[in-house]
């Protein structure tokens, strides 16, 4: 693992009659799978929510390479460096992948009112290539599976040059191939630097994949660990706040 990219430090939010985030915080390395776990309403999808500009904190202090960084919207996030998959995927499925990668972005000719199709299908397979995906760039999204719609999205974020990539519960829908695959391109992107947010609720999983863990428990943050050193049973309790003994 490399320098700190970003610490989150006394992060507090409050939604109506919740308090979701109490002094919360969190650390990211360049090259390191660091993942956010806890249970139900712990915080951890919140907080990096806010991370990525979807969510205005109301407390606390966000530093990105050593410098103080102000995050009003998911645009912000992006320019910075921080890109988001969400559980829900939000590609749209009636246009191509390489549309839906630079959705937004997109490369003109002409007057300007012509999209330049050539160029973005030759960027999104450069893209593609980077990542080693067999994906073809003028495919529509609505013709692939739940994985390889999330490979795209993954394509997407660092269509950004992004540093800082959040997955909320990446796996939800994979099989155990296909998780597999996602694993490959998360490791590809670690020996980049790129530093990956890894939100999940499959413990087993982290242990394959993550450098550390950071616990939360009703909005607080309790503790961060060794994912090689600290034993599954020992991070439940710390997610319920009961030790294995008092649970059984």
């Amino acid at each position: 693992m490399g320098d700190v990219l970003l610490k989150m430090e006394g992060i507090d939010k409050t939604f109506p009659g919740v308090h979701a985030l109490d002094h919360a915080q969190f650390e990211l390395r360049a090259g390191e799978v660091h993942a956010l776990v806890g249970e139900n309403g712990a915080g951890k999808s919140t907080l990096m929510k806010i991370l990525a500009g979807i969510y205005a904190k109301d407390a606390g202090s966000i530093l990105f390479r050593g410098q103080e960084a102000n995050i009003p919207n998911p645009r912000a996030a992006q320019n910075l460096g921080i890109s988001m998959i969400h559980q829900e995927l939000n590609l749209m499925p009636h246009l191509t992948l390489a549309q839906n990668v630079f959705v937004g972005r997109e490369p003109r000719r002409g007057l300007r009112f012509m999209l330049d199709e050539k160029k973005i299908n030759a960027q999104t397979q450069e893209l593609f290539q980077s990542m080693h995906l067999q994906l073809d760039p003028r495919l529509k999204a609505a013709d692939l599976t739940v994985a390889k719609q999330q490979m795209v999205e993954i394509a997407k974020a660092l269509s950004f040059n992004s540093q800082v990539l959040i997955m909320d519960e990446p796996t939800a829908a994979l099989t155990e191939t296909e998780i597999e695959e996602l694993f490959r391109i998360i490791r590809q992107l670690r020996a980049k630097d790129v530093g990956i947010v890894y939100i999940s609720h499959r413990l087993e999983e982290l242990k394959k994949i993550s450098d550390r863990i950071t616990v939360m428990r009703d909005g607080h943050y309790v503790d961060t660990v060794d994912a090689a050193e600290v034993p599954i049973d020992r991070i439940i309790s710390m997610m319920v706040g009961r030790t294995i003994y008092e649970l059984s």
